[in-house]
């Protein structure tokens, strides 16, 4: 009984003609990223299709908003000030979620894609990340110097018209991860937006780490801090005699 009346939904949905979702096909150049030594950063392919009802395609294609996030972390932003000729530590301000990586790319301007509350409920734009400010509303100047320093570092970026759409259906935008991209899991958010809404969306994951030597070291100061931590203290001790010696023979 239960698959006959399976069976009937679908025949009297295709009858009606409910109309089916716009749905993103989305996928990546690489879904796994190796850093070794060698390791001078690199460009991401997002690409894919959109898929509409019945494949009927509207007359504008719609916008895209590609963006690639990596893991969040507390960060505590710390004000300098001068004090009797020596820069010290003032206020500061602890932030709880901030990305180590943030880049949006889209068809246009943000602030022609949608209206401020829907770029904020999809954090599409730098300044529409939900950073978590410790105590609530935070020095605007606390946020506006992270978001800077972020920025000179390669690690958040924009691109207006960083996605291309091609015959109305593919898409596809190159995100650059810079050499300083920090080892994580990562998600890539697809968003396709018309008339200001969200209508479809999808995510793809992507993973960062590190290879070789790199990740025997990464690996050591994770799990083993101790024994890291005495290794890299003789390693120093030893490095400092061998000097001596070669000094001393001088």
């Amino acid at each position: 009984m239960t698959r006959r009346r399976a069976l009937f939904a679908v025949a009297a949905a295709a009858l009606t003609g409910a109309a089916a979702p716009t749905m993103l096909i989305s996928d990546l150049s690489q879904a796994r990223i190796e850093i070794d030594t060698t390791f001078k950063g690199a460009d991401l392919l997002v690409y894919g299709a959109i898929q509409y009802p019945a494949g009927a395609r509207p007359d504008r294609a719609p916008d895209i908003a590609v963006v690639v996030r990596g893991p969040a972390a507390p960060v505590t932003v710390r004000r300098k000030e001068r004090l009797a000729g020596i820069w010290v530590n003032a206020d500061s301000q602890r932030f709880e979620s901030v990305p180590g990586f943030y880049a949006v790319a889209t068809t246009r301007p943000i602030a022609e894609l949608a209206d401020d509350r829907t770029t904020a409920i999809y954090e599409i734009g730098v300044d529409n990340l939900q950073l978590s400010p410790v105590g609530g509303d935070a020095d605007r100047s606390f946020e506006a110097g992270l978001i800077a320093e972020k920025r000179r570092a390669g690690l958040f970026s924009e691109a207006s018209r960083g996605v291309t759409i091609t015959r109305g259906v593919l898409y596809r935008a190159r995100v650059a991860l810079p050499a300083a991209v920090p080892v994580g899991e990562y998600m890539a958010e697809i968003h396709m937006i018309r008339g200001g809404r969200v209508i479809a969306s999808s995510q793809v994951p992507i993973t960062i780490d590190k290879s070789g030597f790199e990740r025997w070291v990464y690996l050591m100061a994770q799990e083993y801090s101790l024994a890291y931590g005495l290794a890299a203290v003789a390693s120093a001790l030893l490095a400092g005699l061998v000097a001596s010696l070669i000094s001393r023979r001088d």
